[in-house]
């Protein structure tokens, strides 16, 4: 099993954070699909530490936890392999899985499990990066277009409602771009330490933050994009 990591913690980022873009458009589509389906037993597939668990507690009579390893917060109730679930066919109505799939080798079985432990009429969940670059390495495997999600889904027998793409290609460009700088943060260079204090402490990564949610919105273009969302039903 692997070590615990740090995951979010919870659904609340500032707007100086250097993942907000990202953040703000993934937290908005999550919550939306939840809102519309999710309901009475939840399974939180790859749970990390439950972050939205205050949005789909009110929502659902019954949630539980599954991640391969203990989160640094404790709150994982059973530490599994998400291509190998311990649960009974058809035990759940919602399954919620969020930036998991790319750490998951057996994707295809992944997907095959959380179909097999959905009822009935029951919904999957599931959000993926499309553009980020390697992290939790070595246990980050794959990248997946709409496409990829689509054709997978079906062959576990899931009939896909909708897959949304969250945030277009200004919002992507942005976000890399605050990724690629504050990479270079590592490095104790004087090139290093200016872009440091420029991005910090003179808020520029606020005010890139701004202007790429603004500029993302107003000429959307999902051509590229952050992430992926896909809800699907079990028919």
């Amino acid at each position: 099993m692997r070590q615990a990591l740090p995951r979010l913690s919870g659904i609340t980022v500032k707007k100086k954070n250097p993942d907000y873009i990202h953040l703000y458009f993934l937290m908005k589509d999550v919550k939306d699909a939840l809102d519309r389906f999710a309901k009475n037993k939840l399974l939180d597939l790859g749970c990390g530490n439950k972050p939205y668990k205050e949005w789909y507690a009110p929502l659902t009579s019954f949630s539980t936890g599954c991640d391969a390893t203990q989160s640094s917060e404790n709150v994982v109730d059973t530490v599994c392999l998400a291509s190998d679930l311990p649960y009974q066919n058809e035990s759940f109505d919602t399954v919620f899985s969020t930036q998991v799939l790319e750490h998951v080798f057996e994707q295809q079985q992944m997907i095959n499990e959380a179909a097999r432990v959905l009822k009935q009429n029951g919904h999957l969940i599931l959000s993926v990066p499309f553009t980020w670059e390697l992290h939790e390495e070595p246990y980050d495997f794959f990248r997946l277009t709409k496409h990829g999600l689509k054709e997978m889904f079906e062959r576990s027998g899931l009939e896909v409602e909708y897959i949304k793409s969250n945030g277009g290609k200004w919002a992507t460009m942005f976000q890399m771009m605050i990724n690629t700088v504050y990479s270079t943060f590592k490095y104790k260079t004087v090139k290093a330490k200016i872009l440091k204090i420029i991005f910090l402490e003179f808020k520029l990564t606020w005010l890139i933050n701004q202007f790429a949610i603004w500029v993302d919105k107003r000429h959307f273009d999902d051509v590229w994009t952050l992430n992926y969302l896909i809800v699907a039903k079990k028919k």
